[in-house]
């Protein structure tokens, strides 16, 4: 049926009145609003409310080509089928955060599209390598809601779940967000708060069935470099850097479908907090691990994530900077093959990071010293990896 009020007539409907044209257009109006999605807003979250995501991606290589023009990743697993044969991979997995975007990006439209903020992650375990041809699917729980003190907005604790086809886990993770609050007058429900986990202990590591470093060539791999050589402490500066440009950070959000407006929309953004549009922070996540590649070029697998905050938002135009803190070095209970490296890694925005920017001490209004992160400071990220013995 079309509807033209250009002059006063419809097709289908007789010569109608103003005051009943306005009714109709009134009505087809509402008829539209409810075939879209609005996104939840804090209201709408309660606490154990189950959330089956849309839509199932099936993961092709040429998304990973994809993934590896838009960071330039060189971990020789990744890469190359034949170097993760000789490891005992059936062929090259998805570089680890791949699989983590296309989980998260699932989960947008129904948790975050109507977030101000994507706060911090824990929990985060790594499940069965995702393959080029491998299905991916999300769901999320509410474990946790708290309304913040200006009633304008709340914070939403999930915990989200990605599985293949064969529903095996992939990725296993929770995350919380600032979330806009529909009606600023509405009831608040009872704040929780879950108990999140300091790390991912060693005993809950997901290791790769059948991985291993017989066949591991370091010359390959860039990097003479083991679990063996590094010490806990240790600081890296990874020294490359990237510059950030729009087309590459909307196709990348894109091509992990994240809908989150304020990554797309210059229209509205212009006028919000920011006056343009803000870079997904999964962005810079992957940005910062391949630039971790120089010096830690053996960390072929990652196996959890232990935190991570973004602190302060990237824009076109940044060029970012990344180092790395050994934060804690493990065995892996029975095997000599592999070790495990906690890493704290720092991304720092039109700074480079040889002198390892971080926190810094900051007088608060009553003269306490406090512990505040550098201005250049966008990513605070506590991941753990996998790395061969000798």
């Amino acid at each position: 049926m079309l509807i033209h009020f250009s002059g006063i007539y419809a097709t289908g409907f007789p010569i109608l009145g103003l005051g009943t044209e306005a009714a109709l257009l009134k009505e087809v109006k509402i008829l539209m609003s409810v075939k879209t999605n609005p996104g939840n807003y804090f209201e709408d979250f309660t606490l154990d409310k189950k959330i089956i995501h849309a839509t199932p991606r099936t993961v092709t290589e040429g998304d990973v080509s994809l993934y590896t023009a838009l960071y330039g990743f060189r971990f020789p697993a990744q890469s190359s089928d034949e170097f993760a044969r000789t490891m005992g991979f059936p062929r090259a997995p998805l570089e680890d955060f791949l699989a983590f975007h296309m989980v998260f990006g699932k989960t947008v439209p129904d948790v975050s599209l109507n977030a101000i903020a994507n706060l911090g992650y824990a929990g985060g375990r790594f499940g069965v390598p995702v393959y080029p041809g491998d299905t991916v699917k999300t769901t999320s729980t509410v474990i946790g809601v708290k309304e913040n003190s200006d009633a304008k907005t709340g914070t939403v604790y999930v915990r989200s779940v990605g599985v293949n086809q064969r529903d095996e886990m992939v990725l296993d993770y929770r995350r919380w967000v600032m979330v806009r609050k529909k009606d600023k007058g509405s009831l608040a429900p009872k704040a929780m708060v879950p108990d999140l986990p300091e790390a991912v202990s060693i005993e809950d590591f997901i290791i790769p069935e059948g991985i291993t470093n017989r066949g591991y060539d370091t010359d390959l791999a860039s990097s003479p470099h083991l679990w063996d050589d590094y010490e806990v402490g240790e600081k890296i500066d990874h020294v490359d850097a990237m510059t950030l440009e729009e087309a590459d950070h909307m196709t990348a959000t894109r091509l992990y479908q994240n809908t989150a407006k304020v990554h797309f929309n210059q229209h509205t953004e212009k006028d919000g907090r920011f006056g343009k549009r803000i870079i997904y922070g999964g962005h810079i996540i992957s940005m910062a691990r391949s630039l971790s590649f120089n010096g830690l070029a053996n960390a072929f697998k990652v196996v959890a994530i232990n935190g991570g905050r973004h602190v302060a938002p990237s824009f076109a135009g940044d060029t970012i900077y990344a180092w790395s803190q050994v934060v804690d070095k493990m065995e892996l209970p029975g095997r000599s093959d592999f070790g495990a490296l906690r890493l704290r890694t720092v991304a720092a925005k039109d700074q480079a990071c040889d002198e390892f920017p971080y926190k810094i001490d900051k007088e608060d209004k009553d003269g306490k010293a406090k512990k505040v992160y550098h201005s250049a400071v966008v990513l605070d990220f506590d991941y753990t990896v996998l790395m061969p013995r000798r």
